[in-house]
């Protein structure tokens, strides 16, 4: 399985600060953990590097986090379909920021 990254690292941070302004914790914590699948993928492709590793180690970790991460890319990409993000900005749509702040203010 190759390693595909189809959200930059930017678009991630986006989703982030965009949830989080709004109270949105659930795609924040998905585009999150993709950020950190990302820097294990990042210090396993390292560590082949190093000298004195055993690579079948860190070939079968950076494995399972590539499958990992394609899978939680598919999460992310259906929430914001299923939540009407605009694709464009990485924005909630105005509903959705609308009930988010009701729900925060109104309890």
């Amino acid at each position: 399985m190759e390693y595909v990254e189809t959200f930059t690292d930017q678009e991630l941070d986006r989703i982030i600060e965009e949830a989080t302004i709004y109270m949105c914790a659930c795609p924040a914590q998905v585009a999150d953990a993709l950020r950190q699948l990302r820097a294990l993928y990042r210090y396993q492709q390292r560590c082949l590097l190093g000298p004195d590793t055993t690579p079948e180690v860190h070939e079968r970790i950076a494995l399972s986090t590539v499958r990992a991460h394609a899978e939680l890319q598919q999460c992310l990409d259906d929430v914001l379909t299923l939540e009407q993000w605009d694709r464009s900005t990485l924005r909630m749509p105005p509903g959705l920021r609308q009930r988010q702040h009701r729900e925060v203010f109104n309890s």
